[in-house]
């Protein structure tokens, strides 16, 4: 896994990798994870389903449940097939942006 500091948020990517063991890293890794808010990068996945977007729900009701921000990066997957808790978006800079707006809204307890 490949973990890459930004300001507030740190972004997760991997290379040559199935996304089933992408999110099992993940799950390894949380503990070191879970007080930061996370962008995860799946751009790099040719073949990504709905399914496969679906299967990070569990990790992502965990971490926004710890106030933190949860972000998935696709442009594979539209964000119209997925659960409305999954943040999806098709751009870095766009989960880059989600992230901004809510710590703003944590920070204005909305």
């Amino acid at each position: 896994m490949i973990f890459t500091k930004e300001e507030s948020l740190i972004i997760v990517s991997q290379e040559e990798i199935s996304i089933e063991r992408f999110l099992e890293n993940l799950q390894k890794e949380y503990a070191k994870l879970k007080n930061d808010n996370l962008v995860l990068d799946l751009l790099s996945f040719t073949k990504l389903t709905p399914y496969n977007v679906i299967s990070f729900l569990e990790i992502a009701r965990k971490h926004k449940k710890n106030g933190n921000s949860f972000v998935l990066v696709s442009d594979k997957v539209s964000y119209d097939d997925v659960p409305e808790e999954i943040n999806l978006v098709p751009t870095l800079q766009e989960a880059r942006d989600i992230v901004e707006m809510e710590e703003i809204e944590r920070d204005l307890g909305i």
